[in-house]
């Protein structure tokens, strides 16, 4: 993974972030949802997994780092069950805290973690997983901020 294609992802994520705070008309009331207490810490936790197991992946040196790290790391890198539970585990915790959002960015952000599982797994290009990765961030991006809202916020706009 190039230093440019992760400038990109934080790009993504801060073009996200920006847009939602310089317009006052986001989230979409359409699809826009509060998220409870609950789901706003099943997706932060479903998140970290999903950057720790994208981390010991592509920035071994960086995330040996953290402690006790060694034992999961391996288990990412190994490809296998293991592997695969590392995935799917905090992908479910995402979906989970996004159960209540509308129909549409919920069904797309399933779909993009599906693609960035099966191009992980299927033993086909890295260029072909790498954007579906960068596809995953987008579409999680622009679901969190343009259709939810904290669970302090007295209602979705």
């Amino acid at each position: 993974m190039s230093q440019t294609f992760l400038l990109g992802l934080v790009a993504v994520g801060v073009v996200a972030l920006g847009l939602r705070l310089a317009l006052p008309s986001l989230p979409l009331a359409r699809f826009a949802r509060r998220l409870s207490g609950l789901d706003a810490l099943l997706v932060v936790l479903g998140l970290l997994g999903l950057v720790f197991h994208c981390g010991a992946m592509f920035f071994l040196s960086t995330f040996r780092q953290l402690p006790a790290s060694d034992a999961a790391i391996h288990a990412v890198r190994g490809m296998g069950t293991a592997s695969q539970l590392l995935y799917v585990v905090p992908a479910v915790l995402v979906l989970l805290g996004l159960r209540g959002a509308h129909w549409l960015p919920f069904g797309l952000v399933g779909l993009a973690l599906v693609a960035v599982g099966v191009t992980m797994y299927d033993g086909g290009a890295l260029d072909t997983h790498l954007s579906a990765i960068f596809a995953s961030v987008v579409v999680l991006a622009v679901t969190l901020a343009f259709t939810t809202s904290p669970p302090w916020s007295p209602h979705p706009r």
